[in-house]
């Protein structure tokens, strides 16, 4: 028995073998059958963003190649694809009517799947905000979040017959902090107070957008894919660090996600995290999460993505603000 079939009976029979992409990292026709421009766009056209400075104008060439590509994805045995769908590429600013040419490449693409018996699992956020939607404030903006159920109604009535899940977004914890609290993903932002308000408005958005699923296609599966962290402390002392860690990376994601508690529920151990001359700092957009957090607390399909481990180290003379 060789080392291949020997891994494959670990797993259960009904395990399901699959890829997964993301649209701009892939399909390339960046300005091909009306789509509109991207954050990651104008994030890889500044320059000094990405590696050699490349950019997805044309990428793998998936929108052209993807007939010979989802061969490739059979001939490997796998059972499922899971793409995104590029929210310019059917909605070029974001909003208003959607583009029907990028309807129908997705058309052709699942049925595609389909014809392969490949299972199709679209994601609808995989990082690539229209940029007109940035440019009115991005996922600072509570109309972002509103657009987004829009768009998210669009894709069920078009493809939920035919989709096996749904996914609303891919890893947020990358978007909201390597986007606008790093900024080392687009738009590259490095601000504390957007990077709450982009998780704030994530959050508003996955739980409208199920909802709107939900009225679309009642029986399509939803879900939302997650890289959860979990967080150890390199010594005892360091477990208040750890506990805030803890939930200023994987706590939001979790507990808004799936729960309908407060902001600040997962906000209070953050604190610890942040001090300026002594003082705690609230994020400036606090006043706006204690009311009209709209979360979904539907049982959702799928939830991880993957799980990552991370061991912290605090000075031992490390004293976090008082709560």
């Amino acid at each position: 028995m060789n080392q291949v079939t020997q891994l494959a009976e670990r797993f259960p029979r009904n395990f399901l073998f699959g890829a997964a992409t993301a649209a701009y990292q892939i399909e390339g026709a960046a300005t091909v059958d009306g789509r509109g421009p991207s954050i990651w766009d104008t994030f890889a056209h500044a320059g000094g963003n990405v590696v050699n400075d490349d950019s997805g104008d044309v990428a793998c060439d998936h929108y052209n190649r993807w007939e010979s590509d989802l061969d490739l994805i059979a001939s490997m045995g796998l059972k499922a694809y899971r793409f995104s769908i590029a929210w310019p590429r059917v909605f070029p600013t974001g909003a208003g009517a959607a583009n029907e040419a990028g309807l129908s490449f997705y058309d052709r693409l699942i049925d595609g799947c389909l014809q392969r018996n490949l299972k199709p699992y679209a994601t609808l956020y995989h990082w690539d905000l229209p940029q007109a939607l940035q440019d009115a404030g991005g996922w600072t903006n509570r109309a972002t979040a509103m657009a987004f159920a829009d768009y998210a109604q669009i894709i069920a009535e078009r493809f939920g017959d035919r989709l096996e899940t749904l996914v609303t977004f891919n890893e947020p914890w990358c978007s909201a902090y390597l986007g606008h609290l790093y900024g080392i993903h687009a738009p590259g932002l490095k601000d504390r107070g957007v990077a709450f308000a982009t998780v704030h408005h994530q959050h508003l958005a996955h739980g409208l957008a199920v909802q709107a699923i939900k009225a679309a296609a009642p029986e399509l599966p939803v879900g939302i894919v997650l890289n959860a962290q979990s967080i150890y402390p390199e010594h005892q002392q360091t477990k208040t660090p750890q506990n805030a860690t803890m939930h200023f990376t994987t706590g939001p994601f979790l507990i808004r996600c799936l729960t309908v508690s407060t902001h600040r529920h997962w906000l209070m151990p953050v604190q610890t995290c942040y001090r300026k001359t002594g003082k705690v700092i609230w994020p400036p957009f606090i006043s706006h999460w204690t009311s009209g957090g709209l979360i979904t607390t539907r049982p959702l399909a799928l939830v991880i993505n993957r799980v990552a481990r991370f061991h912290i180290l605090i000075p031992l003379s490390h004293s976090p603000a008082p709560l």
